[in-house]
């Protein structure tokens, strides 16, 4: 019998930390774990990042969990028969919601006998969530991006609050018993994904029944699908050729995520998430994220400070037509370039929206 993890959240919550985190964690309790990425796009920054921390990895890409469900069932099938895994935890495209009635119950439906489905857990950043609160309460309309986000909390039967290192104690203590009073059926944890503090709390809660699986989203499909078109997706690959002896891969794709930050604070984009990788020619790599228009990029990874030779990855997920982002991008790009002295040739943008999302799958409660 295999364990299975749902995963959602905004993009920028810190999912794949999470999951990252977590599955070393069971590990260290002396589960075998493997993980699942998922995108509507391919080339994914985040999946190289988790292959370098973890063995057993596969990605679902193309489309969401809930649209993709054959494909999600064969990565958990290959996983389980390849590498013997025990636990397979899985998240979903930050757009995603609906994931009780699209994955959650058709897992337990079909593949119940060999498989116990784990409580949906949704993926929370604070701040975030404060900056959607904030507006709801200057009596703003709710955005369609708010009306998602608003969903992903409201079906699950785990609100994981990741980054709370970054707010204060006493915000922290406001947002948690918040959640526990707007979300009586939904058990409410916090903790820090990158520290690793109370990431304890939220494997105990894994363990519990779920206790919101009968929930039934009141949720407008074409209102979802105009929150999901409302990004551009972009995926674009770089060759980058020192111009003297070497140049530094994190300050390279630093600098892009600075220029595209201040390009979208400028334009008013918000900035779902945009993740870079640059790995070396010597097989290196630097990982850098930006979740916030207007913030600095996190680094979630360094490599050495000169290498003759890379290739980056781009994945920005902003609010904005497709051929602005493209266009951004490219911008920042030749700003990195000329900053650290790099030569740099990219492969055509692959920019897009989201298609209208038609699970596979939706199941209503039992006995509904």
């Amino acid at each position: 019998m295999i364990t299975f993890i749902p995963l959602t959240g905004f993009l920028g919550a810190g999912k794949t930390t999470t999951m990252t985190a977590a599955a070393l964690a069971l590990q260290e309790q002396g589960r075998k774990v493997a993980v699942i990425t998922n995108d509507q796009g391919v080339e994914l920054v985040d999946t190289k990042l988790v292959r370098s921390k973890l063995d057993s990895v596969a990605e679902v890409t193309g489309g969401c969990f809930c649209c993709k469900f054959e494909d999600l069932v064969e990565a958990i099938v290959a996983l389980v028969a390849s590498d013997s895994v025990d636990t397979v935890i899985a998240e979903a495209v930050g757009s995603c919601t609906d994931l009780q009635a699209t994955v959650v119950r058709p897992l337990r439906q079909y593949y119940g006998d060999g498989m116990v489905v784990a409580p949906l857990t949704t993926v929370v950043d604070p701040l975030r969530h404060l900056a959607f609160t904030r507006a709801a309460e200057r009596g703003e309309p709710e955005s369609d991006l708010s009306y998602l986000f608003r969903q992903q909390v409201t079906e699950a039967d785990v609100i994981a609050v990741n980054k709370l290192d970054t707010i204060k104690a006493d915000r922290a203590e406001h947002l948690l018993a918040s959640l526990r009073t707007s979300n009586p059926k939904a058990t409410v944890v916090g903790y820090s994904a990158t520290t690793g503090a109370h990431l304890e709390t939220l494997l105990d809660a894994w363990q519990a029944p779920a206790t919101n699986e009968d929930v039934v989203l009141d949720i407008d499909y074409d209102r979802y699908a105009a929150a999901e078109a409302q990004l551009a997706w972009m995926n674009q690959e770089l060759d980058l050729t020192a111009a003297g002896d070497g140049f530094d891969a994190t300050a390279w794709a630093r600098t892009v995520l600075q220029e595209l930050s201040a390009w979208a604070a400028e334009h008013d984009a918000v900035i779902g998430h945009a993740k870079i990788t640059v790995e070396t020619a010597e097989g290196d790599f630097a990982k850098l994220s930006l979740t916030e228009s207007g913030a600095q990029p996190t680094l979630d990874r360094t490599a050495a400070a000169h290498a003759p030779a890379g290739r980056a990855v781009v994945n920005a997920r902003v609010a904005c037509e497709p051929d602005a982002l493209d266009a951004a991008v490219t911008e920042a790009v030749e700003a990195a370039d000329l900053a650290t002295a790099v030569t740099s040739s990219a492969t055509t943008p692959v920019s897009f929206k989201p298609s209208y999302p038609r699970p596979v799958h939706r199941l209503a409660p039992a006995g509904a």
